[in-house]
């Protein structure tokens, strides 16, 4: 059991469904001891830590827990002719009703949701306002999820630049920095017992698989074949591992716990149980390895 008075920065990266590890994480850091002094969070980072900072992340890990395949495709509000897929109000408007809406300066930790400027390519340290405004700025995927307006600036996904942001949760009071990457060396994936979608479930999974062959460029099928989907992810993993070693070159924290990036696919919520349990294991393993 570590000392209680050992205080943490906690920095949480950005990698869709694989975020869910975050909860893990977590739980782990706090059943051990440690007190999380501050969070900053790009992605589904600021989503997990800013619900976290309100005291609610059981709340939300019992009910993420509950979604089937089914569900979480009705999440996803297709927004047509908009600039990205899907336009997160559903959800949006779900999680301000499970979790409650606050301002980030009212919360009991200290927290940043880190975004992206679409005009001028700065990173924006979202500290103040609404917490589920800031939240929907950093979470905003380019062509998957639209664009977020927040007041005068049009915000993307703080991933984009600065995928596990170490250097916006550094606190003078914390005794360790820990940073969670959701971007780790890809490992062999062990096969989960098959299950049979129900026929609305395919139904919807077809609509939506359907619009992203629509979105197919026919002069290069060597490309096309994996559709704008992937191809816009894979892309955006790369740039972001890069990004990411760059930075964390520059602001080191004391552990690093690594999700691998193959653990699940983006939209993969339903299999929420397992990623927070893959957050605790990768957190116990980091932590036996920096023994601490």
């Amino acid at each position: 059991m570590a000392d209680q008075s050992r205080r943490v920065s906690l920095a949480l990266g950005g990698g869709g469904a694989r975020g869910l590890a975050h909860i893990g994480a977590i739980q782990w850091l706090t059943e051990n001891g440690y007190a999380i002094d501050s969070i900053a969070g790009s992605s589904m980072g600021a989503l997990v830590g800013g619900i976290y900072a309100t005291g609610k992340l059981d709340v939300y890990a019992n009910w993420v827990q509950t979604l089937e395949r089914l569900q979480v495709m009705r999440l996803l509000d297709l927004a047509f002719g908009r600039a990205g897929l899907f336009k997160l109000e559903r959800i949006m408007g779900i999680l301000r009703e499970l979790i409650g809406d606050c301002a980030i300066e009212d919360l009991p930790i200290a927290f940043t949701a880190v975004a992206t400027d679409l005009e001028s390519g700065e990173e924006v340290w979202l500290r103040e306002g609404k917490l589920f405004d800031a939240i929907r700025a950093s979470i905003a995927t380019p062509l998957i999820f639209t664009p977020c307006d927040y007041g005068s600036r049009t915000l993307l996904d703080g991933a984009l630049v600065n995928p596990v942001p170490v250097s916006a949760a550094f606190s003078g009071k914390a005794d360790l920095t820990v940073a969670i990457s959701l971007s780790g060396p890809d490992e062999m994936r062990t096969p989960r017992s098959a299950t049979t979608p129900s026929a609305r479930t395919l139904v919807y999974q077809h609509r939506i698989h359907a619009l992203m062959a629509s979105l197919r460029r026919p002069r290069a099928p060597e490309v096309a074949s994996r559709g704008m989907f992937n191809i816009a992810l894979a892309s955006m993993e790369v740039m972001q591992k890069t990004i990411a070693r760059l930075n964390l070159a520059r602001s080191a924290p004391d552990v690093m716990v690594e999700i691998p990036g193959n653990a699940c696919g983006f939209i993969e919520f339903w299999r929420a149980a397992e990623l927070i349990a893959l957050g605790r294991d990768r957190t116990a393993r980091a932590f036996a390895a920096a023994r601490l």
